[in-house]
């Protein structure tokens, strides 16, 4: 039997309605009335009833998704032996890991978001989804394009992102394309994980240094490196460096995979994640978790994946 990863989903997959129905769950009514007294203001009622238009906020949606992800996760109710989180949602996965209680890891992403909105004024950043290029092609071309331009996202084979000034990701995009890649421009609020947030994530450091990091229960797989860690301070770091750098998503599925892992179960709105494991390795197993809904079937792949199984 193979080791079982939980994972969590980032920004872009909130969506209103979110996390009603894992609400109606005891476990889950704990967790959204937990993240309403933690931030002092009625978050549940935004995931649940909108608008759309502040849930899309980054200081908002950062929260909501970690706050659904977080109830679901408690509703499951069963053990993995690894995790990791994209971007928003390695915050998921050190809670999962017991390394950052729920109430600190909501107040930490709400004033994450809030930092990485304010980094770069509206309009004088960007982001491009790639397709269809080699990864060296396209760190190549951003290294040689003037201004601010890097790959920020590595989601799977033929998927990255870049990000950073906008004159100069519209360069990129453009060499890029001549080389025969496809690129898309996306409608994002800022350029996440570029060195144009080094602003945000020099504001983050001190909130995340006060935060009481524990270690990690087991093995947590962090965005910047691709690599397991297993101390509290190395959770930590890991959160703070992660704003303005790469998310090494493919990276961090394949070093799971190496180290064993045989089901993957995203945990958290959308199945973002599903998808692009099924693109890094179409043979290993996996499943999501959108609602309570699908909680039994997710239970019957654990069991299936276990050693009791």
């Amino acid at each position: 039997m193979g080791k079982i990863a939980f994972v969590f989903p980032g920004q872009g997959s909130q969506q209103v309605g979110m996390g009603r129905a894992a609400a109606e769950v005891d476990a889950g009514r704990d967790v959204f009335a937990r993240a309403d007294q933690a931030l002092g203001d009625s978050l549940s009622r935004l995931c649940f009833e909108g608008p759309a238009a502040d849930l899309q906020l980054t200081a908002n949606a950062q929260p909501a998704i970690l706050t659904t992800s977080i109830a679901l996760w408690r509703i499951l109710d069963r053990p993995c032996d690894v995790t990791a989180g994209h971007s928003l949602g390695e915050y998921s996965a050190n809670v999962a890991a017991g390394t950052l209680e729920f109430e600190a890891a909501v107040a930490l992403v709400r004033k994450r978001g809030r930092y990485m909105q304010e980094a770069v004024p509206v309009g004088v950043g960007a982001m491009a989804a790639v397709l269809g290029a080699d990864a060296a092609v396209v760190e190549r071309i951003c290294s040689e394009t003037p201004g601010i331009v890097s790959p920020v996202n590595y989601n799977c084979p033929g998927q990255l992102v870049i990000a950073g000034e906008k004159a100069a990701v519209a360069q990129a995009s453009a060499a890029i394309a001549s080389a025969g890649g496809k690129v898309k421009d996306l409608p994002v609020s800022a350029p996440f994980h570029c060195a144009l947030m080094e602003p945000a994530e020099q504001r983050l450091t001190p909130d995340l240094k006060a935060a009481a990091f524990r270690d990690p229960r087991l093995p947590l797989y962090i965005n910047v490196d691709a690599v397991p860690v297993t101390t509290g301070a190395a959770a930590c770091d890991a959160l703070i460096r992660q704003v303005s750098r790469p998310v090494r998503w493919q990276q961090s599925v394949e070093r799971m995979l190496e180290d064993g892992v045989s089901l993957f179960v995203e945990i958290g709105p959308g199945k973002v994640l599903a998808g692009l494991i099924k693109r890094i390795n179409k043979d290993a197993d996996r499943c999501n978790i959108e609602t309570p809904a699908d909680i039994d079937a997710a239970r019957a792949a654990i069991a299936k994946h276990s050693p009791a199984g």
